[in-house]
């Protein structure tokens, strides 16, 4: 079983025993989630606070930058406070139901702390973490609450009837068993539960009410229906003087691409302080300061889809990022020569993570091979089997046989390739 299978077997999440309608809700998006869980840690890792409240987290610094900016929401500090106890608090409640936090309650207040470290960070490193948890716990939910049949039978079948069915299964279910006593409010958070579900097993869904005229999409799962990457995609990668008549949506995917991008150079920055002591990724003998420099191994400016992927990050010493990926510190241009072996010596970390019987997961295999495509603008390496990184080395060096011969850079190829 997998990592989430095996953490939610160990409880039992049956609606009708704990009465509580708020195991999910309406803000409880897989984008939303993973953000929440980001914040969460953030916040315990600054203040070194084993306990925190909803209030904590939205108050925060961290949350309250990157929160505003991406789901233009006003300042937490200055109004709207219901909205922010609602968009921080519904998560943040999921997350206790699940038992990824521990919860107690004090009076009326609700205080938590973090029962599956593992867990959370999954979920805060990627999004679609998040919407794989979200999918392996909805389905334990409603099969602990005899919901699970109602479901299938809907995917199965497909039509208005068994849309109507479930719907009408779930709401029932609801005010029966939970203090929720309106259909509206039911049929909100039953779009929460049955679109997570639709979009993995490639079903249709639920759309205003009714049963969707398409397979529902990635898209559809939003909390913010606009694409950052569809936004930025083709538009000046610059900040012009013209910034001012970006749309809202535009705005709103730089400001996600922004903190998407600086998530994931945390996430990789810490890892390698942890597994490697904070030494550069490419083993080079002459290089024996700290590596400081994240460094994109293809451009951000050039392939923003993968700008967000660990996989297409590497750590790396300011001598090397500044001179040797970057020459004469100009990082509008990357060195061939030098991508070539950040690319071997990515494989060699990738490989030993994967691989590793002790050390937790945090690359996947799967994305490296989505980032190697786009940054090769090839589709050459889908083909490629689960973890068969000698291909996968096989498949770099087709593409870089010109720099092969003649690499400036040949002396560090050999300690920085997966050993045999």
């Amino acid at each position: 079983m997998g990592t989430y299978e095996d953490f939610l077997n160990q409880y039992d999440y049956d609606v009708r025993k704990t009465g509580d309608a708020r195991w999910i809700d309406q803000k409880c998006t897989y984008d939303v989630v993973s953000i929440i869980a980001d914040c969460i840690n953030e916040y315990v890792d600054t203040t070194n606070s084993e306990e925190f409240t909803v209030s904590d987290i939205w108050h925060s610094d961290y949350a309250r930058e990157n929160v505003i900016a991406i789901f233009s929401k006003p300042d937490p500090e200055l109004k709207a406070g219901n909205e922010y106890d609602k968009y921080f608090g519904q998560p943040i409640k999921l997350l206790g139901y699940s038992k990824i936090l521990n919860v107690r309650k004090e009076k009326n207040r609700y205080y938590y702390s973090i029962n599956n470290k593992e867990i959370l960070d999954k979920i805060a490193l990627r999004p679609m973490n998040a919407l794989n948890f979200l999918y392996e716990y909805i389905c334990k939910v409603l099969s602990d609450s005899g919901l699970m049949n109602d479901f299938s039978d809907f995917f199965r079948i497909q039509d208005k009837v068994a849309y109507k069915d479930v719907r009408d299964r779930f709401i029932q279910f609801t005010i029966n068993n939970t203090n929720i006593n309106g259909e509206t409010e039911c049929g909100r958070i039953f779009t929460k539960v049955i679109n997570p579900l639709a979009f993995k097993l490639k079903k249709l869904g639920t759309e205003k009410g009714r049963i969707s005229k398409n397979i529902i999409t990635l898209n559809d799962l939003q909390y913010n229906r606009s694409n950052w990457r569809d936004e930025l995609s083709g538009k000046d990668k610059s900040i012009t003087r013209t910034e001012h008549e970006l749309t809202n949506a535009q705005l709103q995917a730089r400001a996600l691409a922004t903190y998407t991008v600086n998530k994931a150079k945390k996430a990789v920055r810490k890892f390698n302080d942890t597994v490697y002591g904070g030494m550069s990724e490419i083993n080079q003998a002459t290089e024996t300061v700290n590596a400081t420099q994240a460094h994109h191994i293809f451009a951000q400016s050039e392939y923003p889809s993968i700008a967000d992927f660990v996989e297409n990050l590497i750590m790396l010493t300011p001598n090397q990022h500044f001179s040797m990926a970057h020459p004469n510190n100009n990082t509008q241009y990357i060195d061939k020569d030098f991508q070539y072996i950040c690319l071997i010596a990515k494989s060699t970390k990738i490989h030993d993570n994967l691989t590793s019987s002790s050390e937790e997961k945090f690359y996947d295999f799967e994305d490296y091979k989505y980032v190697l495509n786009t940054g090769l603008e090839t589709d050459d390496f889908s083909s490629i089997d689960y973890l068969d990184f000698a291909a996968v080395v096989d498949k770099i060096d087709y593409f870089y046989s010109d720099n092969l011969s003649n690499n400036k850079f040949s002396f560090l190829i050999s300690d920085n390739s997966i050993a045999n």
